[in-house]
């Protein structure tokens, strides 16, 4: 539940952005239809081998398709709306970019789009370096290893993160979102680094939404 306002309604600190919550879902679902018009011409401009291009455009618009059904039917403020669609903005970045080396994010061992309860979230990064590179939890920025949005209260445990490089990485991470109610979503973007003999030289960030259920 949001904070409620003197009238007894949830306070959403986006409303003032549009006249409804429900038009403004309308307009969030058309952007994201345009904007992965553009993602796609960046497709276009990498003259990727077939395969490769084939799968990155099957990529692109099954996040269109996701992103658009959580506005529809799991978003219910325009700060939620907001934090679906910049889910889905930053999944098309990623998958236009494609993945040179083997990641995954996983939350009750589904990736991309989860379902998780409010309280502890354990959260499963695995990666596989390419012919004998290792890998590692890397930084999203330099102060902040991860990129965290959400209607609800949420963080997670840096406390026994190191950085090690690893041949495999199977690591576990822990979501504090006691704090959370049902219906609060929550995006997040881990980076995992491709290092050769300590250096790193490759990165790619995967970004997961959780429906708090």
């Amino acid at each position: 539940m949001l904070p409620l306002d003197k009238d007894g309604v949830p306070y959403d600190e986006g409303a003032e952005r549009a006249s409804s919550v429900e038009d403004y879902k309308v307009t969030c679902m058309q952007f994201i239809k345009d904007i992965s018009r553009d993602y796609l011409a960046w497709v276009d401009y990498y003259k990727l081998p077939q395969e490769e291009d084939k799968k990155r455009r099957e990529r692109i618009h099954a996040i269109v398709e996701r992103t658009d059904e959580w506005i529809a039917k799991v978003a219910t403020t325009i700060k939620g709306v907001d934090i679906v669609m910049n889910d889905g903005i930053q999944k098309m970045a990623e998958n236009t970019a494609g993945y040179p080396f083997q990641m995954g994010v996983f939350v009750n061992s589904t990736s991309g789009y989860t379902l998780a309860k409010p309280g502890l979230v354990d959260i499963n990064v695995k990666a596989v370096g390419r012919d004998g590179s290792k890998v590692r939890l890397g930084w999203h920025q330099k102060d902040h290893r991860f990129l965290i949005s959400s209607t609800g209260k949420v963080s997670i445990d840096e406390s026994k993160i190191g950085d090690s490089d690893f041949e495999a990485l199977d690591m576990h991470l822990t979501m504090d979102a006691r704090e959370c109610q049902q219906r609060d979503v929550v995006s997040f973007t881990v980076i995992v680094a491709e290092t050769r003999e300590g250096q790193e030289y490759e990165r790619r960030g995967m970004t997961t939404i959780i429906h708090m259920v």
